[in-house]
């Protein structure tokens, strides 16, 4: 039974990566046409309606958390919402997404190194190999679909630094969460901590002035189109998958299927684009499953095994 419920808990995570894998094409389009900061509060607000919309169609009340509860919660959202989300926005404007999808794929092994330091999460010789082919396999998928990207453009160390902001405020996000998964729940911890980076992005938007009316009117069709899909798929239902996940199976272990985001936008773009897929890119998505087999399959074992 716990065997099934991991396989879903797996399927799950993967949906939500393979979502992700867009939102580097999405904010990459929308980087150059509207301004960082309400480019990221407008995504965060259609993200804050639809969980509230959600949990308002499913009559679940939003609970009222201890002022302990409410101080980590802060935290998750000015880390995982706001101060992310701007690294996210001000990066793109500087480097491309295949660049910004290379230095995210970091994220497994700074979320593996922090499990290990902070809360010793036990990391066995299969949970490293699992993530250095993660890593590999990314950057095998990333090289060869853009192999440009490793040339240096004026300032393109400015994106980096900033793009890797987020790898760090990701770590900071997945591995906070515990104590709040566990007492409230994924949904309510989601909800809370997108509400509060929401109020942190709109209220330092507003005070920039970066909030008109007139910079509202000029965002068009395809701008908005990206926009929800950013703040309704690629924050509201993603974060909610992904801190299920947490839960479920731990950091390190959800950690690794951010992996699957350049394989989701090489597919993509084969399947949408008519872009060409290569046998170094199939190579190394298989080196990618491979290394998400073995960071999850030992415990599944040890469970089997009643350890």
């Amino acid at each position: 039974m716990r065997a099934t419920s991991d396989r879903l808990t797996y399927c799950k995570l993967a949906a939500v990566t393979m979502i992700w894998g867009g939102t580097f094409v999405a904010g990459r389009y929308l980087a150059n046409q509207v301004d960082p900061l309400l480019a990221a509060s407008l995504r965060f607000l259609l993200a804050s309606l639809a969980l509230l919309l959600f949990m308002g169609v499913a009559r679940i009340p939003l609970v009222r958390p201890s002022l302990q509860q409410l101080a980590l919660l802060a935290v998750l959202g000015f880390f995982g919402i706001f101060f992310y989300n701007l690294c996210f926005f001000y990066g793109l404007h500087y480097i491309n997404a295949s660049r910004a999808s290379l230095i995210v794929a970091l994220n497994p092994a700074v979320i593996g190194l922090a499990s290990w330091l902070l809360f010793k999460e036990r990391s066995g010789r299969s949970k490293v190999m699992g993530i250095a082919l993660c890593l590999g396999g990314a950057a095998t998928v990333i090289v060869s679909r853009n192999p440009q990207l490793m040339q240096v453009a004026p300032q393109s160390w400015l994106g980096d630094l900033l793009i890797f902001g987020c790898v760090l405020a990701w770590g900071v996000y997945s591995l906070f969460s515990r104590g709040l998964n566990a007492t409230l729940g994924p949904l309510q911890t989601v909800t809370w901590s997108v509400l509060l980076g929401t109020l942190m992005l709109t209220a330092t938007t507003a005070l920039s002035g970066g909030i008109t009316l007139e910079a509202v009117a000029r965002i068009d069709l395809p701008q908005l189109l990206s926009l929800v899909y950013l703040g309704v798929l690629g924050s509201a239902l993603a974060y909610i998958g992904y801190y299920d996940g947490l839960r479920r199976i731990g950091a390190t272990r959800s950690g690794v299927f951010i992996a699957l985001n350049p394989l989701t936008a090489v597919i993509c773009g084969a399947l949408l684009l008519g872009e060409q897929l290569t046998v170094p890119m199939l190579l190394g998505g298989a080196v990618i499953l491979l290394g998400i087999y073995l960071c999850n399959k030992p415990l599944a074992r040890a469970r089997v095994m009643g350890i």
